[in-house]
Parts: structure tokens; C-alpha cells; sequence
């Protein structure tokens, strides 16, 4: 069956085009605040997927507003999704969650919201106030897994299974929220076969959504620290070599799961590697031209 495409799944979802605009909600992660671990992900650096307009410092509502300025114009009658993207966006009291996801709500346009998070910070309490607002607004909850290899977890400092991933995909599934996925193609160590294994195994599981990105050294990390001194081996892949990968992967996939991205991109003053030069768009003609 033909996969259907990220942007019509949202129509699908919240009955109009939409567009998500990013919000940062101040929050931090269990692994960084010593909760579970200190550090957080050896390759994380927020400021790589992080929007001008959405800094802490601004409110939920002031930085939405910011946002729906941006892509005004673009688009008649558009509808926004707000995007709670930078760190882990379950990660505090369910009082002060709840006030952040009505806030963000309580905008103009606003219909729906995209949560980022753990698999470790999904507690009954969360679920139960997701559930709940979904009934009005739709919910994804979009789950960082990285990789489904528990030595590959626990290289790059993410203090959780893939157990506790998996238990977290079904249990978001069964209280009626679409269930989103992240994972990492070459984290260190890992071969090609390893991430058709992780891809395997996520494609048994209540997924509608998957969004991939290629590992990449940035300033201001442990891994870029570990890289540098030889410590870390990553894959030598060109982005024909990654575009080959993806395919390989959207073969595996079943048509009812949608692939929201396959690449990422950085700003270039914090990318260190790899170097490709490629915007999405680009890319996404290397990945057409060799199908």
C-alpha cells in the first residue's frame, strides 16, 4: 500500500492543513538533572533544532504568537499545532503540564499539540491528562527512542531500555493518543544490520509515526569531545551511502506507518560532522533518484 505522507496525516488528525510551530517549555531531563543520570544524551545540544522564537525566556503563549508571525501569509485559513520539542516535555509536576499544554491551547488557532518526551517520564498521571485533552485536541506523543540496543542506550547516557521504551509506545497507544517515534541512524557502534533490526522490531509495535535523522557531531557535546580524541567510532557514510540506507528502511516499513523525516539538519556553526551541505529538499531528490 502507498504510505501516506506526514502532512496528510495532521489534515486527517485535526481536520484542516496545519502547521507546528515549536515551543520550549523550559523544562529539563532525568538524565541530566541527576534524577537518573547527569549530562543528558552525549549528543544532545538543543540549540541545533531550536527556532529564534522559541527561547525559554518568552512565554508559551509569546512564543507561539512569535511563530504564527512567521508563517503568516504563507498559508490562508492555516491552523497551528504547538510543538513542545526541546528537552523532555513530560518532565515536571502533571500541574504545571497541564497549565503549559492550556496555555498553549488557549492561542488563537491553536487545535493540537505534539509532546516530545522520554519513554521513562510517561507515568499513569501524564497519561491520564493526555488522554483527557485529546478527547478535544489531538495529541501525538512523539517518543525519543534512539535505538531499540540497550548497550547503545546506555553508551550514549540515555538511562533507559528499550524495554521501557517499548512498554511506553503500547501503553501511550492503548489510551487513544497517536504514538510517534524518534531513532538515531549510526549511532556509534551500531552497523547497517543493527538499525534493520531496530527498524524490525519498532515495526511490530502501535507506531503511526516514525521520524529518523542521521547521527551528527555537534560543538558544545560529549560525543564531539570523544570524536575528536578518537575514542568514538562513527559510520564514514556519504549521503548517497545514507540515502541508500533509507530506502532500504522505507522498504521494510509497512504503508501504515508514516515517515515524517529521514535527514536532519543543523546549523552549520555547530555541525562538526557529517558535512553533507544538503537541505531536506535536496536530499529527498538523492533518495527519489535512486529508488
Amino acid at each position: 500500500m502507498a504510505r501516506q505522507q506526514y502532512s496528510d496525516l495532521l489534515r486527517q488528525l485535526y481536520g484542516s492543513k496545519v502547521q507546528k510551530l515549536n515551543v520550549n517549555a523550559g523544562l529539563s531531563c532525568p538524565n541530566r538533572d541527576g534524577t537518573k543520570g547527569w549530562g543528558g544524551c552525549t549528543y544532545c545540544n538543543n540549540a541545533s533544532f531550536t527556532p529564534a522564537f522559541g527561547s525559554d525566556s518568552y512565554s508559551v503563549t509569546q512564543q507561539l504568537l512569535d511563530a504564527k508571525r512567521f508563517y503568516y501569509g504563507k498559508y490562508s485559513n492555516m491552523k497551528y499545532v504547538a510543538y513542545f520539542q526541546s528537552f523532555t516535555n513530560t518532565f515536571a509536576p502533571v500541574k504545571q503540564l497541564q497549565s503549559l499544554y492550556e496555555e498553549a491551547l488557549l492561542v488563537p488557532d491553536v487545535v493540537g499539540l505534539v509532546v516530545s518526551t522520554r519513554p521513562d517520564c510517561l507515568g499513569d498521571d501524564v497519561l491520564d491528562l493526555l488522554q483527557s485533552i485529546n478527547e478535544k485536541n489531538k495529541v501525538i506523543v512523539e517518543i525519543g527512542a534512539e535505538t531499540t540496543h540497550d548497550r547503545t542506550l546506555e553508551l550514549i547516557n540515555r538511562c533507559h531500555s528499550w524495554q521501557c521504551a517499548r512498554d511506553a509506545i503500547c501503553r501511550v497507544a492503548q489510551r487513544g493518543l497517536t504514538v510517534g517515534i524518534h531513532l538515531i541512524l549510526g549511532l556509534p557502534g551500531e552497523s547497517e544490520e543493527d538499525m534493520m533490526t531496530t527498524v524490525n522490531r519498532v515495526a511490530q509495535l502501535p507506531v503511526s509515526t516514525i521520524k529518523f535523522h542521521q547521527m551528527q557531531v555537534l560543538r558544545g557535546t560529549l560525543l564531539a569531545l570523544l570524536w575528536k580524541r578518537g575514542e568514538v567510532q562513527l559510520i564514514d557514510w556519504s549521503a548517497q551511502d545514507y540515502a541508500k540506507l533509507c530506502q532500504r528502511i522505507s522498504s521494510k516499513l509497512p504503508g501504515t506507518i508514516v515517515i515524517e523525516r529521514m535527514v536532519s539538519t543543523a546549523p552549520s556553526e555547530l555541525l562538526l560532522y557529517p558535512k553533507w551541505g544538503l537541505k531536506p529538499a535536496q536530499f529527498r531528490e538523492i533518495f527519489e533518484k535512486n529508488l
